[in-house]
């Protein structure tokens, strides 16, 4: 379906004003939301073509600005060195508490949209991946699709480098459907493996699917992109997200 010209928002936050970016179907059919969560990049062109195309198999998507409380409105960093140094050192200045707060802003803003059906899901990419699995554990989430999740296997997100995201896992009442490249140097198999095993000890309603592929193997920029790998994994992300949210 036709989507419309994304639409600016500004979410209360504990942590300040989050402009995030909608993207919507047009028509006036209703239909679930979706939180996208980038890359420690923010908003970049892969991750607005990433919003267009979920928006185009009948989504709202609202992505926010990761790190709206120390870079104005509108950044977005570089693919380069100093982009991902930047990136980096903010996602561990950021108290998980603010990204938690920041969730919870952008879910009620979806379940309370006038072309919503009420029904929420989350999808996140590196960063966003945890950041998506963090949402997860609202019950207002239904469904999380997590593309190669950083840091839940050495809870290491934000302030301090202390997250609880594995020992919460227990709280995730929606489905899961976890995505990891075997030849990502930032999520190890012994990583991967502690993941799995924490889903499982919790009786988590969970798909687990590894493929051969690098790190951002999601990102079409960039020599890492497999296009073959990211249509099979966006439509299997779709076809979950379908059946749950719709």
């Amino acid at each position: 379906m036709t989507i419309r010209e994304p639409e600016v928002v500004e979410l209360s936050t504990a942590s300040g004003p989050m402009r995030a970016l909608v993207f919507r179907p047009t028509g006036e059919a209703l239909h679930p939301g979706i939180v996208l969560y980038s890359e420690i990049f923010q908003i970049t062109a892969p991750i607005r073509r990433t919003a267009a195309f979920l928006a185009g198999h009948g989504f709202i998507v609202a992505v926010p600005e990761v790190y709206h409380e120390f870079l104005p409105a509108g950044t977005v960093l570089a693919y380069d060195q100093p982009g991902a140094d930047k990136g980096n050192e903010l996602k561990y200045a950021k108290e998980v508490s603010h990204y938690d707060d920041d969730a919870r802003a952008v879910v009620k803003f979806l379940k309370k949209h006038p072309a919503g059906n009420g029904r929420v899901g989350a999808v996140g990419i590196c960063l966003g991946g945890h950041l998506a699995f963090r949402a997860a554990l609202r019950a207002e989430v239904a469904a999380t699709v997590c593309f190669y999740a950083t840091d839940i296997h050495n809870g290491t997100l934000g302030q301090g480098k202390a997250d609880d995201s594995l020992a919460r896992i227990s709280e995730i009442q929606g489905e899961l459907m976890m995505i990891w490249g075997r030849q990502d140097p930032h999520i190890p198999g012994e990583g991967r493996a502690k993941i799995y095993a924490a889903l499982t000890a919790a009786k988590s309603n969970f798909t687990w699917h590894e493929f051969n592929g690098a790190h951002a193997f999601l990102r079409d920029e960039g020599l890492r992109y497999d296009a073959e790998l990211a249509h099979l994994t966006m439509g299997m992300a779709v076809g979950m997200l379908r059946r749950t949210l719709g």
